[in-house]
């Protein structure tokens, strides 16, 4: 019989969520139900592919959604290719043991370039007039032209932003109930990031983060019916994961304005103001969510300690990992920062240097993820008297990305079969063997 297995990649689910998800546990009845828990630091990239190889930072290099390379002092805030993966992922094990087994992976934005047989994800063009011509990469390359002309572009502003929200979502589920019928892969891997939104804008105990399960349970039944009817339902084993679960967060700290105000990080004026300077600079943070890697110049051991004692008494940062600590999070790999700040459960980081928001560099007030060089959850709040991102970083009401200290911060694994899940609470690196083992009897 022709093996099928989906697996659903879900930020934010817990175990909670699914008493408003009849669709999904419908779909799940009479399967494994077991807590996940997803190694520090847990963010989107380095949890996606801590699950799809089986291995932590320290082996695949994944440290973050986001990488500084110190020889050309260049920032790669997600735009990276899948070659930075520096372990085989699931489809390259499904290769080597057959070659006729094939895989789909369906909008993980680590996703380009990999060595999966079916891909697609957004890509957008960015012009030198800095404009932006939206496409989609995908694999084959003409597929994308199939996909316009049955459902038009992907809504990339509901993906990220303002207005992200459920038609991105609607869109992932259409396009992979085509790949299915047109693919059928063995494998297929669907990132359907819906619960994120509302559970970092207004928190997640907020009433449109309770809604939110309800609107994606629906487009998880439209997949389910889609793919059924494609491959038939006695030849599909589902498997959905949480990546991650976002606490409510009270308080921010901006690494940057501190290394700043301690004549560590330096700044260049441009006409629409100031620039981080990372070449003058000795210190600065790359920060992403609930941490943040912060390179020092040379490595420079005085710096080094002046840094570390800069935020050991600061308000909101619970730990400092430094040199050979990294070890313990398994973040001892060339592309860490020198230091590692990890915040507590009830604040997050932003990448904010500038001491005066008149002096904020224009692509803070705008959605351009590419430029800003760290993560910036701000982009969904609108200023609408001036039609501008708020700087205002206290309305961010939800973040992730701390190691997970209480069962608040565990997500949930599912499989629609018995005895694919082991009768104990799992870890992400624990996830890809799980799908190997089904393609293996």
């Amino acid at each position: 019989m022709e093996k099928h297995l989906v697996f659903l990649s879900i930020p934010v689910l817990r175990d909670r969520d699914l008493a408003r998800m009849p669709n999904l546990t419908s779909l799940m009845r009479g399967g494994d139900k077991q807590p996940l828990t997803p190694s520090f630091p847990c963010v989107t990239w380095p949890v996606q592919t801590n699950m799809l190889t089986g291995k932590r930072p320290a082996e695949h290099g994944v440290v973050a959604n986001g990488f500084y390379w110190r020889e050309s002092r260049e920032v790669e805030m997600w735009t990276a290719w899948n070659d930075k993966i520096q372990a085989p992922q699931i489809w390259d094990h499904l290769h080597q043991q057959d070659p006729q087994l094939t895989s789909a992976v369906w909008f993980p934005m680590l996703s380009k370039g990999c060595g999966a047989d079916y891909v697609c994800m957004p890509a957008p063009i960015h012009k030198p007039d800095g404009s932006e011509e939206l496409w989609c990469y995908s694999k084959p390359t003409e597929f994308y032209g199939e996909l316009l002309e049955r459902l038009g572009h992907f809504p990339l502003k509901h993906f990220w932003g303002p207005l992200a929200g459920a038609p991105s979502s609607e869109w992932i589920v259409e396009s992979a109930v085509i790949a299915a019928t047109r693919f059928r892969p063995n494998f297929f891997y669907i990132y359907l990031p819906l619960l994120d939104y509302a559970a970092q804008k207004e928190g997640p105990d907020s009433e449109a983060a309770a809604e939110a399960p309800a609107v994606l349970d629906a487009l998880i039944g439209k997949l389910r019916d889609g793919v059924h009817e494609a491959w038939g339902e006695a030849n599909v084993c589902w498997l959905a994961a949480s990546e991650y679960v976002i606490t409510p967060v009270d308080h921010v700290t901006c690494p940057n304005r501190l290394l700043r105000a301690a004549g560590l990080l330096k700044v260049r004026a441009e006409d629409d103001g100031e620039h981080l300077d990372l070449e003058a600079s000795r210190a600065w943070a790359l920060v992403d969510h609930q941490f943040s890697h912060v390179f020092v110049r040379d490595g420079d051991r005085d710096v080094l300690q002046a840094v570390e004692q800069l935020f050991r008494q600061e308000a909101g940062i619970e730990e400092i990992l430094r040199g050979e600590t990294r070890a313990q999070y398994a973040l001892d790999h060339p592309r860490s920062g020198d230091l590692i700040l990890i915040s507590t459960p009830n604040s997050w980081q932003a990448y904010y240097w500038w001491l005066d928001d008149a002096l904020a560099p224009a692509f803070a007030r705008t959605v351009d993820i590419h430029r800003k060089p760290g993560y910036d959850p701000a982009e969904m709040h609108v200023d609408m008297a001036t039609r501008s991102i708020s700087l205002d970083a206290t309305r961010v009401r939800g973040s992730h990305g701390a190691p997970v200290r209480s069962d608040a911060q565990r997500g949930v694994i599912l499989a629609s079969r018995p005895g694919v899940l082991p009768e104990k609470p799992l870890a992400d690196v624990e996830v890809a063997e799980l799908v190997l083992r089904q393609f293996r009897s």
